[in-house]
């Protein structure tokens, strides 16, 4: 049994930040990561072309600014390379290929009783902790929903993160199925409306950047891209697939020689924090709402 303060479960961006933030106040902790290297998510998932949508002063990591050239959006590549010059910095050492198989709180001990695994050695390694920090992110593993008939889709069907190229610049008549109705943005827009989120209530920001969007794209109901709380999409969402043949909510339906579910990821935290029931929901996120939900 290995005696800790804090165990971070995660070295990606969240863990990693966590610990920079207690390295300023000398708390010791231990930071345990699945995977062979840290932001394997960035690493290994990510496309070469990726770029943050999101604008580089809402993407910094405490204590550690992006270099003055960085550009506004930051390219994957550029990312991992702060990822890695931040784990430098504050002299980072995550434990890799540790994977925490559960964790239960102590009631009577007031402690964390954590059970990892080696990955390499199978041996298992147990921690009790002060305090459990879960970094281990939205996005550990695909998710891949299920449709009737899905067994008898003959040709390719995968999830996103196994190809790392752009279908459409590659020749292929591609055809996109969303959910829901969406809200399109540029990346300035939201840029713009982070920024006045900081001085004005929430509700002007989001009526402003209505405008603008109406503005720069117009009526885009006309390509069947309708606004949340409006319409449904023209082409709704898969309800059963028969073969190469898929049929969409409506009755439509149409035939198809791949499928790509660009569906994302869900979090595993569930499958080892034991008795978490009043921090996470099923879907192993956090219950607070914003802005209060990781804490």
């Amino acid at each position: 049994m290995e005696e800790v303060v804090v165990l971070i479960v995660g070295a990606g961006p969240a863990g990693l930040a966590t610990t920079a933030c207690l390295s300023q106040f000398s708390i010791p902790y231990v930071i345990v990561e699945r995977e062979n290297c840290s932001a394997s998510l960035w690493r290994n998932r990510a496309y070469d072309r990726f770029k943050l949508h999101l604008a580089k002063e809402f993407c910094e990591l405490p204590h550690m600014s992006y270099p003055v050239d960085a550009p506004t959006y930051i390219p994957n590549n550029q990312f991992v390379k702060y990822l890695d010059d931040y784990i430098e910095h504050f002299n980072i050492q995550p434990k890799y290929l540790t994977a925490v198989e559960s964790s239960t709180y102590d009631i009577d001990g007031k402690c964390w009783c954590i059970m990892a695994r080696d990955m390499t050695s199978c041996m298992v390694v147990n921690y009790m902790a002060r305090f459990l920090v879960v970094a281990s992110g939205e996005n550990s593993a695909a998710n891949i929903p299920m449709f009737l008939g899905q067994q008898t889709f003959p040709n390719v069907s995968i999830h996103s993160s196994k190809i790392a190229y752009d279908l459409v610049t590659h020749g292929a008549n591609t055809f996109l199925v969303i959910r829901s109705s969406i809200h399109v943005m540029t990346k300035e827009l939201i840029r713009l409306g982070m920024t006045l989120v900081r001085h004005l209530p929430p509700k002007w920001v989001d009526h402003l950047l209505m405008m603008m969007a109406d503005f720069v794209f117009g009526d885009l109901s006309k390509y069947g891209i309708m606004r949340p709380k409006k319409d449904p999409l023209v082409q709704g969402m898969v309800t059963k697939i028969k073969g190469k043949t898929i049929e969409f909510q409506g009755g439509n339906e149409a035939s198809f020689d791949a499928i790509v579910f660009a569906t994302g990821y869900k979090s595993t935290s569930n499958t080892w924090l034991k008795n978490g029931e009043s921090m996470l929901n099923d879907n192993g996120l956090p219950n607070k709402e914003f802005p209060n939900h990781w804490k």
